[in-house]
C-alpha cells in the first residue's frame, strides 16, 4: 500500500497561529515576559499579569501600571512587541512576535481575567515550591492592555527545536 506524500508544513503566521490549543496555553496560568525596545533600540523588559486570543490572529497582553510605564510608551512609540510565555512545571515555552495595534488602560472585565490569571500562575507556581501568597503579591491593577497583530510565534522549549518557528498543518488540512 502506497502512503501519500507528506504535505508540505508551514510556518505559523497570521490568523492561523493561535490554534484552539496554542490559545489554551497563551491564556493559562504561565509566566509571561514581555519585551519592547525604545527609538534607541534600548530593551525593556517586564512581567504581564495574563493574556487574551481574540479575534484570530491578535493577541491582547497585560501590563501592570507600576511596572511597565516605559514597556507601555515603547508599545506605543514603535509597536514591536515580543512576549515569552512558559510554562514552570515542563518549561514548554512559546514566544509571539507582533505589532501593538492599540494600547488602552484595561476595563473592568479584563481586570477579572487579570485576577484569574493571578490564581492560576499561583497554583502554577505552587507545584514547583513557591507559595501562592508570594506570588498574589505582584503589583497586577491597573494595568493596560496591549493588543498585538501576531506576526510569529517560535518554540522555545529548551532542546534542538529551541528558537525554531512554530509550525502548523498545511490549510484545511
Amino acid at each position: 500500500m502506497r502512503r501519500a506524500p507528506a504535505r508540505p508544513r508551514i510556518p505559523c503566521r497570521g490568523a492561523r497561529v493561535i490554534s484552539t490549543e496554542l490559545a489554551g496555553f497563551l491564556q493559562s496560568g504561565i509566566s509571561i515576559l514581555v519585551g519592547t525596545r525604545d527609538a534607541r533600540l534600548f530593551p525593556d523588559c517586564v512581567r504581564a499579569v495574563g493574556a487574551r486570543c481574540a479575534p484570530p490572529g491578535e493577541l491582547t497582553i497585560f501590563l501592570p501600571d507600576a511596572t511597565a510605564g516605559t514597556c507601555i510608551a515603547n508599545a506605543r512609540d514603535n509597536g514591536r512587541v515580543a512576549a515569552t510565555f512558559s510554562r514552570a512545571h515542563d518549561h514548554r515555552s512559546i514566544q509571539v512576535k507582533g505589532r501593538a495595534i492599540e494600547v488602552r488602560p484595561c476595563d473592568a472585565a479584563e481586570r477579572a481575567a487579570i485576577d484569574a490569571y493571578r490564581c492560576a500562575w499561583a497554583q502554577e507556581l505552587a507545584i514547583i515550591g513557591m507559595p501562592p501568597r508570594v506570588t498574589l503579591r505582584m503589583s497586577h491593577w491597573p494595568a493596560h492592555a496591549v493588543r498585538l497583530r501576531v506576526e510569529a510565534v517560535y518554540v522555545q522549549t529548551p532542546g534542538p527545536g529551541a528558537g525554531a518557528p512554530l509550525v502548523a498543518p498545511e490549510a484545511g488540512r
